[in-house]
C-alpha cells in the first residue's frame, strides 16, 4: 500500500458525505429546529413574564412603601399637632387656674381687710362707749364733790381725744 492511497481523497465519498450532511441538516431543521426554537421561545416568554411580574411586584411594593411613608409622616404630624394642642390647652387651663386662684386670694385678702377694719371700728366704738361709761361714772363721782358741768365736759373731751390719738398710733 502506498502512501498516496492512504491519504488520497475519494471525491465520491466526500460528495456522498456532504449530501448526507445537507440532508441531515434539512431533516433536523425541518423536524427539530422549529420545535426546539418554539420551546426556547416559550421559555424566553415565561422568563420575560416572570421578570415583568417581579417588576410589577417591585413597583407595587415601592408604591405601598411610599404610601406607608406618607401615612407615617401624616400620623407624626398629627401626633405633633395633638401634643401641641394639648400643651397649649394645658397651659391655658393652668394660667386660668392660677388667675382664678389669684382672684380668690385677692377676694379673701380684701374680705379679711374689710373684716379687720370693721372689727377695729367696732373695737373703737366699744372703747369709746366704755370711756363714756367710765367718764360718766367719774363725772357722777365728781359731781358728788361739786365740780361744775363745764369742767366735767372739758375733762371728758380731753380724755376721748387722747384715747383716739393713742388708738390711731397703736393700730
Amino acid at each position: 500500500m502506498q502512501f498516496s492511497e492512504i491519504i488520497s481523497v475519494n471525491i465520491w465519498q466526500t460528495l456522498i458525505s456532504l449530501a448526507n450532511l445537507v440532508l441531515l441538516y434539512f431533516l433536523v431543521k425541518h423536524f427539530l429546529y422549529e420545535r426546539v426554537r418554539k420551546v426556547l421561545q416559550d421559555r424566553q416568554n415565561a422568563v420575560d413574564m416572570q421578570y415583568r411580574a417581579a417588576d410589577e411586584a417591585l413597583d407595587k411594593a415601592n408604591q405601598q412603601e411610599a404610601t406607608w411613608n406618607e401615612k407615617m409622616q401624616n400620623a407624626q404630624a398629627e401626633a405633633d399637632q395633638l401634643i401641641s394642642d394639648a400643651a397649649s390647652t394645658a397651659s391655658y387651663r393652668g394660667s386660668r387656674i392660677i388667675s382664678d386662684a389669684e382672684q380668690r386670694a385677692d377676694q379673701i385678702v380684701r374680705r379679711a381687710e374689710e373684716e379687720a377694719r370693721l372689727e377695729r371700728q367696732k373695737a373703737e366704738e366699744d372703747m369709746k362707749r366704755e370711756i363714756i361709761d367710765v367718764s360718766t361714772a367719774l363725772a357722777s363721782k365728781l359731781l358728788e364733790r361739786e365740780i361744775n358741768a363745764e369742767d366735767h365736759q372739758a375733762m371728758i373731751d380731753s380724755f376721748i381725744a387722747s384715747v383716739g390719738e393713742d388708738d390711731d398710733r397703736g393700730l
